[in-house]
């Protein structure tokens, strides 16, 4: 039996990363109001799944709350809602945070699972994208977390930065790979214009490398972690192998259910889905009216639903079935197409792409539907 996933939204850091459009504030006197309203979102939501096997603490940046505060999140929600023995805890992490103090409470919590946001092992990089930690902090928090014997290490990296090529890009690849890490997440640089390095872009204050060197880019990224002996598992994660990829995000990616909490998260249950409001005062103001805090809800037919597994499922490994994608009267012969230009392969009853069909994952998903 399938189990949920449940997502909690952390909209708090202490510095706001000039390239992110996640919704988050740099106003910590607003934790204690926000840890309350999550503890009533979840006796509101108690009857949604009778369990989950996963927890994913995400943000924003939960790593900046105190180690009181987290540990009163974490059993604010055990007291609401179950979670089963042995479920996968992950949380969101900057290494400026990661200190032995919160990394003893993680533990203690039952955190079994931190990804931190290294981003670059590059101090020019780390000014350029505005982090508030400096390579020797990440290189002494990956230390941290590895001797403190959490189940999985995450090192999340950003590539396709300006006038980077592949020298830079391997050096940081190969300082991530010095800590072992169970997971690796990859990420392309994309910049939403209503950011402030979008808006610089947009002035022409900078360039992103051309879509042919970000292209090199990520295939040799492939290459080299696949010789490494990591599974390129969708388009941005690497595992050493199945044990080790991220089983919240799968459910994502398989259309699994999964419940969020907190300001702008989003829930899905199949055939449906609901988000919560995106800003911290309607999502306060919801719950101090005792009122799920809900902005909107849909329910998807059965084309919504064939169009969002073709879309999800070519950004994994599992790629989708054959049934799904050649509905299309053009699907045989542009599958094929795409077979011989090396972007999927061909079995009886899957379609599944290859890192080069990562690239253009989207697009092909497009082209099927």
């Amino acid at each position: 039996m399938l189990r949920p996933g449940l997502y909690v939204h952390v909209p708090f850091c202490r510095t706001k990363c000039p390239y992110c459009d996640f919704y988050s504030e740099c106003a910590p006197e607003r934790i204690p109001a926000y840890l309350g309203a999550i503890e009533r979102e979840a006796h509101l939501r108690r009857e949604a799944h009778p369990a989950y096997d996963t927890l994913y603490l995400g943000g924003g940046t939960p790593s900046s709350l105190s180690p009181d505060e987290l540990a009163t999140l974490v059993m604010g929600l055990r007291s609401a809602l179950t979670l089963e023995p042995g479920a996968e805890i992950t949380l969101e992490a900057n290494p400026a945070d990661l200190g032995q103090p919160l990394l003893d409470a993680l533990a203690a919590l039952g955190v079994n699972r931190i990804s931190v946001g290294v981003q670059s092992f590059d101090e020019r990089e780390l000014r350029f994208l505005r982090r508030r930690h400096s390579v020797s902090q990440a290189r002494a928090a990956l230390r941290r977390v590895r001797h403190q014997g959490f189940a999985s290490l995450g090192v999340d990296l950003i590539h396709g930065l300006p006038l980077q090529d592949w020298e830079p890009w391997r050096q940081n690849l190969e300082a991530a790979l010095d800590f072992e890490p169970e997971h690796i997440s990859c990420y392309g640089l994309t910049l939403d214009e209503h950011t402030p390095l979008g808006q610089a872009a947009k002035a022409g204050e900078f360039e992103l490398p051309s879509e042919a060197v970000q292209a090199e880019l990520y295939l040799r990224t492939s290459e080299l972690l696949t010789r490494r002996g990591y599974e390129h598992y969708e388009v941005s994660n690497f595992a050493l192998g199945p044990a080790h990829r991220s089983r919240h995000n799968q459910k994502y990616w398989h259309g699994e259910p999964y419940l969020g909490l907190g300001p702008a998260a989003h829930s899905f249950e199949g055939h449906s889905r609901s988000w919560n409001h995106r800003t911290l005062d309607a999502y306060l103001a919801a719950l101090d009216a005792g009122r799920l805090p809900m902005q909107g809800f849909e329910t998807l037919d059965a084309g919504q639903l064939r169009l969002e597994e073709l879309a999800l499922g070519l950004r994994t490994v599992e790629g989708v079935s054959l049934q799904v994608a050649a509905q299309n009267p053009g699907a045989p012969a542009l599958l094929t197409r795409l077979e011989a230009e090396g972007r999927v392969q061909l079995l009886p009853d899957r379609v599944l792409p290859t890192p080069r069909g990562f690239l253009v994952a989207d697009a092909i998903a497009r082209m099927l539907a």
